[in-house]
């Protein structure tokens, strides 16, 4: 399969080289080839393999969000009326939905299409330094001042003093230092509830620099989801529900920052996606309904819905803990990681490149 993808497109672009980055003329010039390149296989893939169920996955929408959401959203705090690259968002949606329109022209007219994103985007205002939070907040101790912006890792902290700490990423995960759960815990089982709702009424009331309050969302994952495996976070933080980013590097001189440690960035991920369902037939028709107000709109879908949707069009039963009624599946019990210490650097490297860490 290698040496077919080479022949039909060369060097395969699985994602842009780089999309925190200030040279936006070459990273927009990599999404268009990157684009261009998946759907040319895509066709070609269609064409010649048998298939029951056909998957592509493209990432240019979320880079060009990533990098260009501050040129056409007049709301966000860096934007610039009349910039050059104002519509880069839009052509590049024009040039999506060509793609995407003469892909399915060649699929089997009897065909199901779905268009599906995992997660939505919003503007990022900001960023609130997490752990920094924690620091000055009496919950997290270094073992001696950082200076400058340095990276958090556990070789960091002095754990003996340490109650809490946290993750950076589009949104923050928080963790308490627990007495027989963490290898030097100093929180007792008894007092977790407590310091969960101590953490959790200050996160919400936190404001920004001049004073306007965040309207920070705090979770706890066992009241989210079925099943949570191995240590999963005390709490889940959204800042400004998503306009603002989880920082986790420590050393700054303020909790607050409109600049991303990982590199340039306009936007973060956001809790509501898209889901598009029609027959290829009616796509391919010249009256196709794909205008404003034509079909069928369902609100309060869920990704959820997407796995028993694909089952059931295939007239399969969805297996128990399928669906939004279960959502992640039945329970059970952690094993030892199935990754080498290797393995879970690159897992990490490659979560901390697409911005989850």
């Amino acid at each position: 399969l290698k040496d077919e993808i080479r022949e039909v497109v060369g060097d395969y672009l699985f994602d842009t080289r780089q999309f925190r980055t200030d040279n936006k003329d070459q990273l927009l010039a990599d999404i268009y080839a990157m684009t261009a390149q998946r759907f040319k296989l895509a066709t070609h893939l269609a064409a010649v393999k048998p298939w029951d169920f056909f998957m592509v996955v493209e990432m240019g929408p979320d880079r060009i969000h990533h990098a260009f959401w501050k040129y056409f959203d007049p709301k966000h705090p860096k934007y610039q009326p009349g910039h050059p690259l104002e519509n880069a968002i839009r052509d590049y949606y024009v040039a999506l939905d060509a793609q995407v329109g003469a892909f399915i022209a060649e699929l089997p007219p009897e065909t199901t299409v779905l268009i599906v994103s995992d997660h939505g985007a919003k503007r990022m205002e900001g960023g609130l330094c997490f752990n920094q939070w924690l620091i000055e907040e009496g919950y997290l101790t270094l073992k001696e001042p950082v200076t400058g912006i340095t990276k958090f890792t556990p070789a960091l902290v002095n754990w003996e003093k340490t109650r809490v700490w946290g993750d950076g990423g589009y949104y923050g995960r928080c963790f308490l230092n627990v007495a027989g759960r963490e290898p030097q815990g100093i929180v007792q089982p008894d007092d977790v509830e407590a310091l969960k709702a101590e953490i959790t009424a200050k996160l919400e009331v936190q404001t920004d620099e001049n004073g306007v309050p965040l309207g920070t969302r705090v979770f706890r994952p066992e009241l989210l989801y079925r099943a949570t495996r191995n240590v999963a976070p005390d709490l889940i933080v959204y800042f400004g529900d998503l306009h603002w980013r989880s920082v986790g590097s420590v050393g700054h001189p303020s909790i607050w920052t409109h600049d991303n440690d990982t590199g340039p960035d306009d936007a973060n991920h956001a809790q509501h996606g898209i889901f598009l369902m029609a027959e290829a037939a009616d796509l391919q028709s010249p009256h196709a309904p794909w205008k404003p107000g034509a079909g069928e709109r369902r609100d309060g879908l869920s990704i959820y819905d997407i796995a028993p949707t694909v089952l059931g069009l295939f007239g399969i039963e969805p297996p128990p803990g399928v669906g939004r009624q279960a959502v992640a599946g039945p329970q059970a019990v952690a094993a030892d990681s199935a990754y080498s210490a290797a393995e879970e650097a690159e897992l990490a490297r490659r979560l901390e490149d697409l911005g989850y860490l």
